[in-house]
């Protein structure tokens, strides 16, 4: 017999990740083109083994260069094609991908660190926030996903020491040992 306020075991758990800065390097200009996509070493691999261990893998990012007019939606798209392809040649895949075209001015609901598109993706999907995670390397990333109720993994960026406060639940370097800490703590079968 299930207890009151868990999870329901037939919800999936899932595995919400930023883009920049946790799967492809972050750049601030944003990135534009297939040849400005630079996967981050490990990142496929990382996404390969939550997927083996029956994690959904979904895309949550802010992608304010359609609302600012930088690109379209379809440009997005293919941009969005070339990182599926690089982290395929890793062995990882995702299996949704949610973004926010607007601009920080718009106030939209969907924009991290509002938790919109994380709320979309669970109801989509079937998935138990108590089970689920937000990887991110923002303190924006770590906010959305405790509106949402999911657990929270903060990737420090090169210049960011480990006493960086961040209200994340886990702080850790990259995808891969965000991967360690999330298959560490597995709570039996998907």
């Amino acid at each position: 017999m299930q207890q009151a306020g868990s999870p329901s075991p037939s919800l999936r758990r899932a595995v919400f990740l930023d883009r920049d800065g946790v799967l492809n390097e972050d750049r601030d200009d944003y990135v534009k083109s297939a040849e400005e996509m630079r996967l981050i070493p490990g990142a496929g691999r990382a996404l390969a083994r939550l997927r083996d261990a029956g994690y959904l893998c979904v895309l949550i990012t802010n992608q304010s260069p359609v609302g600012r007019g930088i690109f379209t939606h379809e440009w997005l798209a293919g941009i969005h094609e070339c990182l599926i392809e690089r982290l395929l040649a890793e062995g990882g895949d995702l299996d949704d991908i949610e973004y926010c075209p607007h601009r920080p001015d718009e106030q939209c609901d969907c924009r991290k660190p509002r938790p919109g598109m994380l709320l979309r993706a669970i109801a989509k999907h079937g998935v138990a926030p108590a089970r689920s995670f937000m990887v991110g390397d923002k303190e924006s990333d770590v906010a959305a996903g405790k509106a949402a109720g999911v657990r929270t993994i903060r990737v420090l960026i090169p210049d960011e020491d480990d006493a960086t406060h961040s209200e994340a639940d886990w702080k850790v370097r990259s995808l891969r040992e965000a991967a360690d800490v999330i298959l560490s703590l597995e709570e039996g079968p998907a």
